[in-house]
C-alpha cells in the first residue's frame, strides 16, 4: 500500500480529543507522517494531506531526529514497560558515544607515538 494512502486511512480518526492546538494524535500517524517526510515529500505536502499544521510536523521530525522514533510517544503517562523498552536503546547509545570517546582519544595516542618514531628514525637516518 502507498504510503499516501496508508496515512490518510489512518488519519481519518486522528484526532482523539481537545481543540486544534491542543489535538493528541495516534502514534502510528505521528510514524507514518515522519516516515513520508523522511522518505522526500515536502512537510507542506504531508501536512496538506493529512490537514495538519506543519510546524507539528517539523516538531515531530525534530523529536525523531534529537530522540529516535520512541521519542513519539503518545501524551501522557507511559504504559508499563513502555519506557522499559526504550531504555536499553538509551544505554546503548549512551555506551555507544563512550566507546567513540574511547577510541578517539586511543587514535589521538597513537597519532603522537607514530609521531614520536618518526622524528626518532630522521634523527637516526641523519646521523647514520
Amino acid at each position: 500500500m502507498h504510503p499516501r494512502s496508508e496515512t490518510r486511512k489512518i488519519g481519518d480518526s486522528f484526532s482523539r480529543r481537545g481543540t486544534d492546538e491542543d489535538r493528541e494524535y495516534l502514534l502510528a500517524l505521528k510514524q507514518a507522517a515522519v516516515a513520508r517526510v523522511a522518505a522526500g515529500e515536502s512537510i507542506a505536502e504531508v501536512a496538506r494531506d493529512l490537514k495538519l499544521r506543519g510546524r507539528l510536523l517539523y516538531a515531530w521530525r525534530d523529536k525523531v531526529r534529537t530522540g529516535g522514533p520512541a521519542a513519539l510517544r503518545e501524551r501522557g503517562r507511559p504504559r508499563k514497560g513502555g519506557m522499559a523498552a526504550g531504555a536499553p536503546a538509551v544505554a546503548a547509545a549512551g555506551e555507544g558515544e563512550r566507546r567513540v570517546a574511547e577510541l578517539e582519544r586511543k587514535i589521538g595516542q597513537q597519532q603522537v607515538d607514530l609521531d614520536f618514531f618518526r622524528r626518532a628514525l630522521r634523527h637516526v637516518r641523519e646521523r647514520g
